[in-house]
């Protein structure tokens, strides 16, 4: 098998699936019109809720969605072959993510831009919303420190990582306020694009003067300085930072995946993995359970992911102009993530699979394979580093993305500044996630004690948004600077899918009451009983395998309770969601299979 079979395939499948389906889904399913005007217009107030371009709104939605789960995720997963995470990925995306994306930004919309747990109390009641709340905030608060321990890696004593990051955020705001007073989108786009190709290209340069050692971080700064950051991108008017920055950071974002897929094309590398490995029945190295529940968990964001639910109930509902935009950014985004995903695994997979087991497995781990590594010392070599025991799925998929520029013969000799730009626009990719979860954690924060203190449910009360972000990055910050994430870390592969399907149970209650016809609720029904299935039964093996099993190595009680507690809160959202759709399929605003409900 070779990549350019693969990428020709997925390109095909995504934009079939975005023509037809998605047309389908947003115009039949949905009705979306134009009689109301959007959130943004209804509630304008220059900070939160902002009309916005649809392809700066794209920018920022798929710059916010694209974390590390594409990235690492289709990597890790690459253990079982390239077969079942290719299905997973292209299948997934089409069926599950995109309409899940599409249809959560959607009901968001219509309540007024709220967050997806007052949806969910609105639709379902009291129960479920305050369920759908503590589970949205368990969630985002270990999502923001697991993304940000990711982030410590690639940027610790990286002055030139550390330089090329920091530059995207005065940019950004050059671009904002340029934007702000012209609205000339395409000067303003040129002129930040240009400057952030120059900051990224003299990177290099900085390495060893005064400004370099300035810019060398350990650890524990990084992970003060972050969640600070992360208070201004979360409490400063959107237009202001984190729209524009996360807008400017697609640009590379997308524009690194085209040149991976034009290197594609031009060196059209072997995949060298088999469809399907001997780790498919379990006791794989990196994934410890089978191939099936643990394809669908490991690969989250390029497929179907939770934490979209976040950013589709957190800040784009509050950003787009036009109804009909729901397509190009709920929908299409979602499927230009699935292709990031599946060119990670591409970048995976045409490593040898004994240097890619060297690479992710532990030494230890490693030696009990059976297998050599092939090339890797060559790459190690080449890149000037040791590559063996780096796990995790950043480093491999940043030596799988170099060996194929480098296959290039203009780049032959340019494998240490690849590695190393990939190693930075990694970090790139997840920080925007960032800015954006953080924001969405200061609006769940609102919501959910607003039902005590009443002003904080108002966003444009400035105490109110002072301490709602404050609060969160406090959350996350802390968790990220003691170092106690980590225990938890495996438990967000579950509770992310799960948060899924509560999105999806939200897209099944809206659509039953507004669809033309009940049997368009099959477009959230089909995705949810997969993966609602799915989710329980990865959960309850890893409670009884790993986590209350004291011969594993991730033993933990702790753990075990967690994903207990999820899978509970989980299930009382479920019961209650169908419940109410009995109610509706017997409800007599149904008249020969037509809904009396309007739109929007």
């Amino acid at each position: 098998m070779n990549a350019l079979s693969i990428v020709i395939g997925a390109i095909c499948v995504l934009i079939i699936g975005y023509r037809l389906y998605g047309y389908f889904f947003t115009k039949k399913v949905l009705r979306i019109n134009e009689k109301e005007p959007t959130p943004a217009h209804a509630l304008n107030d220059g900070k939160d809720y902002v009309p916005t371009n649809k392809w700066v709104a794209f920018g920022h939605h798929f710059a916010a969605i694209a974390a590390a789960g594409p990235l690492v995720g289709p990597v890790l997963a690459a253990q079982f072959g390239y077969l079942p995470g290719l299905l997973w990925l292209l299948i997934g995306a089409v069926i599950g993510g995109a309409v899940h994306d599409a249809v959560v930004l959607f009901a968001s919309m219509r309540r007024g831009g709220k967050s997806l747990s007052e949806v969910m109390k609105e639709e379902l009641g009291p129960v479920a919303g305050f369920c759908t709340g503590l589970a949205m905030l368990f969630i985002i608060t270990i999502t923001m420190a697991g993304l940000s321990m990711v982030v410590l890696g690639a940027l610790e004593r990286n002055p030139w990582g550390t330089f090329a990051v920091a530059i995207t955020i005065p940019i950004a705001m050059l671009v904002g306020i340029a934007y702000k007073k012209t609205g000339n989108l395409l000067v303003t786009s040129a002129i930040g694009f240009i400057l952030l190709m120059i900051g990224v290209f003299i990177g290099p340069s900085i390495q060893g003067t005064a400004l370099g050692d300035w810019l060398t971080f350990d650890r524990q700064t990084l992970a003060i300085i972050l969640p600070v950051y992360a208070f201004f991108a979360a409490a400063l008017p959107v237009w202001f930072l984190l729209a524009p920055r996360d807008y400017l950071s697609s640009f590379m974002k997308i524009g690194v995946f085209i040149a991976l897929i034009a290197g594609v094309f031009f060196v059209n590398p072997v995949i060298q993995f088999p469809a399907v490995t001997e780790f498919i029945h379990g006791g794989g190295p990196i994934v410890a359970g089978p191939v099936w529940p643990f394809v669908s968990i490991t690969i989250a964001c390029g497929a179907i992911s939770g934490f979209h639910a976040f950013i589709g109930s957190g800040t784009t509902p509050k950003m787009l102009n036009r109804w009909e935009d729901i397509r190009v950014v709920g929908f299409g985004a979602m499927l230009v993530e699935s292709l990031v995903g599946v060119m990670a695994l591409i970048a995976a997979t045409a490593l040898h699979p004994g240097d890619y087991f060297a690479i992710n497995a532990a030494p230890a781990v490693y030696a009990t394979l059976g297998m050599e590594p092939v090339n890797l010392a060559a790459l190690s070599q080449s890149i000037g580093m040791d590559l063996e025991g780096r796990t995790g799925g950043g480093v491999s998929l940043a030596v799988g993305m170099t060996q194929i520029f480098t296959g290039i013969p203009w780049f032959s000799g340019m494998s240490s500044y690849f590695y190393q730009f990939v190693i930075m626009f990694e970090a790139v990719f997840i920080l925007t996630a960032i800015d954006a979860g953080t924001r969405v954690a200061r609006y769940l924060i609102q919501d959910f004690l607003g039902d005590v203190v009443k002003p904080l449910k108002r966003t444009d009360w400035l105490p109110g948004t002072i301490f709602a972000s404050a609060l969160a990055c406090f959350l996350w910050g802390y968790l990220l600077y003691s170092g106690e994430i980590g225990p938890i870390w495996a438990l967000f592969g579950v509770s992310n899918q799960l948060m899924a399907s509560i999105g999806l149970v939200v897209g099944a209650t809206v659509i039953l009451k507004m669809a033309s016809k009940r049997i368009y609720v099959l477009t959230c029904l089909i995705p949810l009983i997969y993966l609602y299935i799915t989710v329980n039964v990865a959960g309850i093996w890893m409670v009884s395998n790993v986590y209350w099993n004291s011969s594993a190595a991730g033993y933990s009680v702790l753990n075990g309770i967690l994903s207990i507690i999820m899978l509970v809160l989980g299930l009382i959202i479920v019961v209650t969601a169908v419940k109410k759709w009995i109610g509706l399929w017997n409800s007599p605003r149904f008249v020969n299979g037509k809904a009396i409900g309007t739109n929007p």
